[in-house]
């Protein structure tokens, strides 16, 4: 029995090992990116998406900390740092997930400038060429992980970066304010060459152009509720 123990101790340590240098890179790795994403996300209106995102890594330091000494006494074998490793390579992967947001990429009727619209809705797939009147339609999942700025093109393939207007010089998308009923959607501005960059709040009541059949309803057996043209803003990701 003590030479089956002393036959197995070195290799033991030598896995140990490896996992400490697997994770340990990994978690390194993971956490840089992590801020590296978090320099390009607005918190509020006072802090940065820096701040706030720094605080939650922090945060998850601190509690796999805490974490890794209660499992240390169920993996006596394994050190310390090994299951820190881990720990936190499992939650800065899951925290990159809930940072995740998806680069749309929109299509616009050739010469079009206005306000463009992409409502929550029921589709199964994003309906992003939008019509004549700025008006597509998002996935519940897109419209609710979407803060990244589009990429947009013209039927004729123009690009439109340029031209592009968010709310706030460090938010893009803006979303219109309602209740459970009304119809939602994420917004930005396409202007003309001659006024990039310049907001030019274009008013139009959108909301009747909108194929009700498409709007999510939180009680569909209600109705549409009336809808305010009011927005507010939604963090951007250069």
């Amino acid at each position: 029995m003590y030479f089956f123990h002393r036959l197995t101790l070195p290799a033991i340590m030598t896995t140990d090992r490896k996992l400490k240098i697997i994770f340990g890179l990994l978690s390194i790795g993971l956490l840089t990116t992590l801020l590296i994403k978090l320099t390009n996300i607005p918190g509020g209106m006072i802090l940065s998406g820096l701040f706030l995102g720094g605080m939650i890594i922090v945060g998850i330091i601190l509690g796999c900390l805490i974490l890794t000494g209660l499992l240390r006494l169920i993996f006596k074998r394994t050190s310390f740092l090994t299951i820190f490793s881990v720990t936190t390579s499992i939650f800065f992967l899951i925290f990159h997930y809930q940072l995740y947001s998806p680069t749309l990429t929109i299509i616009v009727p050739n010469g079009y400038k206005g306000e463009i619209n992409l409502v929550l809705s029921n589709v199964d797939d994003n309906i992003l060429t939008v019509d004549n009147n700025g008006i597509g339609y998002l996935t519940e999942w897109t419209f609710n992980k979407t803060y990244s700025r589009p990429i947009v093109k013209q039927l004729d393939g123009k690009d439109l970066d340029k031209n592009l207007v968010g709310y706030n010089p460090s938010s893009f998308f803006g979303t219109s304010i309602g209740g459970g009923n009304s119809i939602k959607s994420l917004s930005f501005e396409i202007v003309p060459d001659s006024l990039i960059g310049e907001k030019q709040f274009y008013s139009s009541n959108w909301t009747k152009y909108v194929n009700r059949k498409l709007v999510l309803l939180k009680e569909p057996e209600k109705g549409i509720e009336s809808n305010e043209a009011t927005v507010e803003i939604m963090p951007e990701e250069e």
